[in-house]
């Protein structure tokens, strides 16, 4: 439920009105704005009169939210939401975030050079994988421990915050010294694990699953949010449909569709969703296009040689040619929204 306030209203009535709201037992977040105060409800508010608070002095309008996810839900939070990630990045309303780096961290010299090759081309995040969900068993399944350690020694000796992906809740205390947890496909309705990120203070990219839709991604977000964390980015890495041209199929509509209906920064994995290196360029200019908070693309600086995805990797020489070209596409499309 949302409560709108009046501009003039009275902060004794506005007590009052909390008081008696939180003897109906459901929790109250206040969002106080330029325009108005909103009261966002959380928790069973069917036996709330909605006659009798539109009753009072310092309401002007009472809302039911019919949808399921409350906290994520843009009518809860009507102003997007900046995610801030510390080391002066922050993610979200009118920033446009660029995150690069390997699928998979190999050595310490090959993800510092791609850290400073990508941190030179604007990236302002590093991603790698330490741990690795692989299809098959007898794939490379990642460095583990020791990939987290090395990408922490990219971030001391280059300056730049990470990302790397939590496959399991027993691994939470590797993580830390990682600025972002990445929450992979594959684990998106892990509810456990998303039960366990709500109450930590640290910003979460959650990444849609592959046959997930938007509303399943929504409430995956509402789980965390609800544990008292509502530091949470959501990515759109493509989903699995009929067509088999491509790795995924990159549903840039659901963009809008998200920005709609969720105050959440929303960024887009052009790599994941197509597999090919030569499709990045294009799906990123389109993500920006569509409205997009960022992109997140694997890079590596020898991608036939990578231990994992090196044919969706672009180089970084590749990666400084789209970053120009993304950040003048922004500049042109930006006001649009």
């Amino acid at each position: 439920m949302i409560i709108v306030l009046r501009k003039d209203a009275d902060k004794a009535q506005l007590d009052h009105l909390k008081d008696w709201l939180n003897s109906k037992e459901v929790e109250i977040e206040q969002i106080t704005g330029s325009q108005s105060t909103v009261l966002g409800l959380v928790g069973d508010t069917s036996h709330i009169d909605i006659e009798l608070l539109e009753a009072l002095d310092i309401v002007e309008s009472v809302k039911r939210i019919q949808e399921p996810y409350k906290k994520a839900n843009r009518k809860f939070h009507p102003a997007d939401s900046v995610i801030d990630i510390g080391h002066g990045v922050k993610i979200g309303k009118g920033r446009f975030t660029l995150i690069a780096g390997p699928c998979s961290v190999e050595s310490e010299k090959q993800i510092c050079d791609i850290a400073r090759d990508v941190k030179a081309s604007g990236a302002t995040v590093l991603r790698g994988g330490a741990f690795k969900p692989r299809t098959s068993p007898y794939s490379f399944q990642g460095l583990r421990a020791n990939g987290i350690e090395l990408l922490q020694e990219a971030k001391e000796k280059v300056g730049i915050p990470i990302v790397t992906e939590i496959m399991d809740l027993s691994q939470l205390p590797l993580f830390d010294n990682v600025d972002i947890i990445q929450v992979g496909a594959r684990n998106m309705q892990n509810f456990e694990l998303l039960k366990a990120l709500g109450k930590i203070d640290k910003p979460i990219l959650l990444k849609r699953g592959l046959s997930a839709t938007i509303q399943e991604l929504l409430m995956s977000a509402e789980y965390i949010m609800a544990g008292g964390n509502e530091k949470v980015i959501l990515c759109e890495r493509g989903i699995r449909t009929f067509e088999t041209a491509t790795r995924n199929t990159l549903d840039l509509s659901a963009v809008p569709v998200l920005k709609e209906k969720t105050h959440l920064p929303v960024i887009i994995d052009p790599s994941h969703a197509t597999g090919i290196a030569a499709m990045v360029k294009p799906m990123s200019l389109a993500a920006v296009a569509a409205g997009a908070d960022g992109l997140i693309i694997e890079v590596h600086n020898d991608p036939p040689h990578a231990l994992c995805d090196g044919q969706q990797s672009i180089t970084p020489k590749m990666f400084d040619e789209l970053a120009g070209q993304v950040g003048t596409l922004y500049n042109a499309v930006k006001e649009m929204y």
